[in-house]
């Protein structure tokens, strides 16, 4: 049973000193480092007391609690919000002294929040909208795993706070369609409605009815007035009697209390100065020193935190009494069945067995066609290209309003809201989450990416049409700089395979992953089945491997990846046709390699040979492999429109091509 359904009130002087311990703790705190942003936190502390004490089913003694309801806030500069909520309410993690070090390194209060359960930050917010773009995400995974598991065990809400930046940036739109169009009743949002950005009055950028905006995607509208707890609490209240997804405008002040900059921009970001600060706490009646709270303020809050402790014991039971708890709790956990490994291995056994030139998107199809039956948590979809980067496995349902037990998610165009709901699926525990569409159009997804990666969620991000070999879709669609951009994130894995067996491989890679998005880089043409004979060993693992040995002694080492790697076999086959001893290296994942012993990395490289590196994309990055006297063959600007063999004999990046230029440098080092 949801613990709104019995909540404990404060109203009148008792309430309103319970808000303005929020106001006080992040007045103070702001004040004492003189950075940050005061305005949402004074401004929406009301609207979050009501929420806090009345309606949110959470259990600080049990903070990863399954069934707990997720709050996200999205407009995360109002990062003490969220802190001065942890504590009061009492979260052990966040203490006093990690308030009195806001922004300090080390402490948990961080500038913007940072997912951290212990102290009740469900999501990495800052990035205006992803954290709205999450809440779908986790709104939409309870919704599917109630109906794997029933509402006994899963039956929570899922909350967010957002601003007018929230709403004002693209992404915002296209997540909240996907809300409405799967009608997703349990997620409720409240707006800070206070009229103000950085720049001014809101009224300088944007003249929107987002009454009519929310309501034509499907959506719940209310108007309040965000100072009124009764008002909001009748709006919440009634929010969660609706079978659609809910909005609250909640008209505040920003900056609530702050003489002179109260109302004004000046509040969003600007930090109190000392006789700000002091009249501030005057303006709530806080007779009090910095950072003190009152003793039976504090125990109000404790105990608005301690009412979850019995839903949460309730859950348990039902949950030790379920014969779908240990199944709910492994999900939740990221166990993987056994098997799964095995059936990577019989894959393996069937390629060599009857190789095939196929493209790898083809290959990778034919893996989850066999991965995702035997991997109940995995779920995903495609940015409205399902059958170009062939992401669906045969016969997996779509996910609909009526369906919510299928496993293929329909995004529409909308990469960048696919990419942030797939990291609130992650988020909100239970399911391994893939998404998909061309490695071109990343940059649409890269946000959210980038936040997978700094919130260490396993996201899997299938990109194919991997090179310039779209050819004639031209140079939009040919991702000539975007490897380099997924290799420069931290935490995270780029995976591309050179054929079938080097996919297969990569997915049992991408499945072992933890706390890291993988991306697995696939082609849209056809490529050739380079890899013979079946080896139990997973050449992918240690990121490189020698894929052919020279003749002799070599004088040429070649890397390449991907696609590529059968362009270096081929000129390797002209190389020791003329006597040029050469081996070819497949590097499948760079990052993995980066991560090897310096011995394996000169075995792997030479250490007396010609490097050359191969691949269809910019050079950028490759000197690090082949040194200052290295050979990178790829390209210096961007593709062109044209056929694949085109593009690739006008790029030199064919065979003969290649191997002329390597000829012509040992000549030249000679000379």
């Amino acid at each position: 049973m949801n613990v709104s359904s019995s909540p404990q009130s404060f109203t009148g002087p008792r309430f309103k000193r319970m808000a303005n311990a929020i106001r006080a703790l992040s007045v103070d705190a702001i004040n004492k480092i003189q950075t940050g942003h005061p305005g949402l936190p004074l401004g929406a502390a009301d609207m979050a007391t009501v929420l806090f004490t009345q309606f949110l089913k959470y259990d600080p003694k049990n903070p990863g609690w399954a069934d707990r309801d997720r709050f996200v806030l999205s407009a995360g500069h109002g990062s003490m919000l969220m802190y001065s909520l942890g504590y009061l309410t009492g979260y052990d993690a966040m203490t006093l002294e990690d308030i009195k070090t806001f922004r300090r390194l080390g402490s948990r209060a961080m500038g913007h929040p940072e997912v951290d359960l212990d102290i009740a930050v469900e999501a990495t917010t800052g990035p205006l909208g992803q954290g709205l773009g999450m809440a779908v995400g986790m709104a939409l995974a309870e919704r599917i795993q109630q109906e794997r598991y029933g509402a006994d065990l899963v039956d929570h809400y899922t909350y967010a706070l957002v601003g007018d930046g929230c709403l004002m940036e693209g992404i915002s739109y296209e997540t909240t369609a996907l809300a409405g169009h799967w009608g997703l009743g349990k997620l409720i949002v409240l707006f800070d409605d206070n009229g103000i950005s950085i720049d001014g009055p809101t009224s300088l950028a944007t003249s929107e009815n987002q009454k009519a905006r929310f309501e034509a995607a499907g959506w719940d509208w209310q108007a309040v007035d965000g100072h009124d707890p009764e008002a909001v609490a009748a709006a919440i209240a009634r929010a969660k009697t609706t079978d659609t997804p809910s909005i609250i405008a909640c008209k505040t002040t920003i900056g609530l209390g702050m003489p002179v900059k109260e109302g004004t921009a000046a509040a969003h970001g600007q930090p109190p100065t000392d006789d700000e600060a002091s009249a501030a706490r005057a303006s709530y009646e806080w007779d009090y020193a910095p950072f003190e709270i009152p003793e039976d303020i504090l125990t109000d809050w404790r105990n608005a935190g301690a009412r979850g402790a019995t839903d949460y014991a309730a859950w348990k039971a039902r949950m030790d009494a379920s014969d779908k708890g240990e199944e709910l709790l492994s999900a939740i956990a990221g166990d993987l069945p056994e098997g799964w490994h095995d059936i990577i291995d019989a894959t393996k056994r069937d390629i060599a067995a009857e190789p095939r030139d196929e493209p790898t998107r083809q290959s990778s199809q034919k893996m989850m066609s066999k991965l995702i039956p035997a991997i109940p948590a995995m779920i995903g979809g495609s940015a409205d290209l399902t059958p170009s980067n062939l992401s669906r496995p045969d016969a997996v349902d779509s996910i609909s309003k009526g369906n919510f037990a299928g496993r293929y998610i329909h995004f529409g165009i909308r990469e960048h809201g696919m990419a942030a709901i797939t990291n609130g699926i992650a988020l909100h525990k239970g399911f391994l989450p893939y998404c998909a569409t061309f490695m071109c159009f990343s940059d649409y997804c890269r946000p959210a990416i980038r936040l997978s990666a700094l919130m260490e969620q396993k996201v899997l991000y299938i990109m194919t049409h991997d090179t310039i070999t779209q050819g004639p879709d031209g140079p939009t669609h040919q991702p000539v700089e975007h490897f380099v951009t997924f290799r420069a994130t931290p935490n995270m894995l780029s995976l591309r395979p050179a054929d079938a067996a080097e996919v297969a491989e990569c997915w049992e890679l991408a499945l072992e992953a933890e706390d890291m998005p993988v991306a697995m880089i696939l082609t849209r043409e056809k490529v050739p089945a380079v890899r013979s004979g079946y080896t139990e060993e997973n050449l992918c693992r240690r990121g490189a491997y020698v894929f052919a040995e020279a003749s002799s002694k070599a004088a040429v080492t070649m890397l390449a990846t991907g696609s590529e790697v059968s362009v270096a076999l081929g000129a390797k086959e002209l190389l020791e046709a003329k006597g040029v001893p050469t081996r070819v290296v497949s590097m499948p994942c760079l990052e993995l390699f980066d991560a090897q012993d310096a011995a394996y990395k000169a075995e792997i490289l030479g250490t007396d040979s010609l490097r050359v590196s191969v691949e269809a994309a910019t050079k950028f990055g490759w000197h690090k492999y082949i040194g200052p006297d290295g050979l990178a063959i790829g390209l210096d600007g961007f593709g062109a429109a044209g056929m694949p063999d085109e593009l690739m004999e006008h790029f030199g990046i064919t065979p003969k091509a290649v191997a002329a230029a390597v000829e012509a440098r040992l000549a030249e080092a000679k000379a």
